[in-house]
């Protein structure tokens, strides 16, 4: 397969997965990049000469082309290309391609600038699971609960305590929370008490403050132009934002912050959708590093990451320590627009 070929079936592959996460206009966009996009420029022959896989389960380059494309919508610097962005009324293919070339002509430093690091979405619905498993850890354990994510990007999930949770017969957080999540809820109502975090933090390799101007823009531009409750659940995120990411590998980060567990709190460990793009060998000394804390105090690793099941979504693990009790809590979409729960 030749790069070319390679690329645009990236942008193709890309196309079809935002149109399963019901976001029809960025399908639009990545599959007008497919048709047209040609070599010939250094922005385009960036993409064309990157190597290796450019698509999502790999450097997902047209998720940071069309985060580029985004966030000159979101500053307005390209007039032509927010002329035919949402809430505008989407135009024929021939003038939204227009727009793009536009900006891809006018503004490639920006474009550039945004393919060089991977997608780091914060997709704030993602915090439903850990609002409920945080009910449910709560009232198994009566203790405190220390928070550590990994691959936390800005950091917003570390908040879920802060956000609600509404489904059909329950709700769960606080009455005044400035998010307030309402999936798709199927199977049990999840049960509980409302945790006590008493200490949140979490590592990226390339974090993103999320009281910077410009990594909250980052933070943003990575959601769809087409999905407006996303930005704004974000933006309200971002108002009560209170927590630490530090940058450094998840192993080494995990093992000191781990070296003194405490026997009178609850470590919560959790990733969601951050685990793929760990190197094996990272995953391993986590996973060590884990499994020796549970010895001095408990733990507990919850896993939101996919699977082998295709097309369903994310699974929800949870693996209790010192006894090493695995429990299926369940699945859940990567955008949090569902939940199947299945908690005991």
């Amino acid at each position: 397969m030749t790069q070319q070929t390679d690329l645009r079936e990236a942008f193709e592959v890309q196309a079809g997965n935002n149109d399963r996460l019901d976001s029809p206009f960025t399908a639009r966009i990545l599959r007008l990049l497919a048709t047209h996009l040609a070599p010939g420029t250094p922005l385009t022959d960036r993409m064309y000469d990157w190597g290796g896989n450019t698509g999502a389960f790999g450097q997902s380059v047209p998720l940071r082309l069309l985060a580029g494309l985004h966030a000159l919508v979101l500053t307005k610097q390209c007039p032509e290309l927010v002329a035919v962005y949402p809430p505008n009324a989407a135009p024929d293919d021939t003038t939204l391609w227009a727009a793009i070339d536009c900006a891809m002509t006018a503004h490639p430093d920006v474009l550039d600038h945004w393919l060089n690091n991977p997608p780091q979405t914060n997709e704030v619905r993602r915090a439903a699971v850990m609002i409920a498993a945080g009910h449910y850890l709560a009232a198994r354990y009566n203790l405190p609960i220390e928070m550590l994510e990994l691959g936390a990007s800005g950091g917003l999930n570390l908040m879920w305590d802060h956000f609600a949770l509404m489904i059909p017969g329950a709700r769960l957080g606080p009455d005044d929370a400035p998010v307030v999540l309402m999936p798709d809820w199927r199977g049990d109502t999840p049960t509980g008490v409302p945790p006590h975090i008493t200490a949140r933090r979490g590592v990226d390799l390339i974090p993103l403050d999320a009281h910077d101007p410009e990594d909250a823009l980052r933070l943003q531009s990575y959601l769809w132009a087409d999905q407006p409750e996303r930005l704004t659940r974000t933006r309200a995120a971002l108002s009560v934002f209170d927590a630490v990411v530090d940058q450094g590998d998840a192993a080494e980060w995990l093992e000191t912050h781990l070296a003194g567990n405490r026997t009178d709190h609850l470590t919560l460990i959790y990733h969601t959708i951050a685990w793929q793009y760990f190197p094996v060998a990272t995953q391993t000394r986590c996973l060590s590093a884990i499994r020796s804390a549970g010895q001095r105090g408990p733990i507990a690793h919850l896993s939101m990451e996919a699977d082998a099941v295709q097309g369903q979504g994310a699974a929800i693990i949870l693996t209790l320590w010192p006894e090493g009790e695995k429990l299926t809590l369940g699945r859940v979409d990567f955008h949090g627009r569902w939940v199947d729960w299945t908690a005991p």
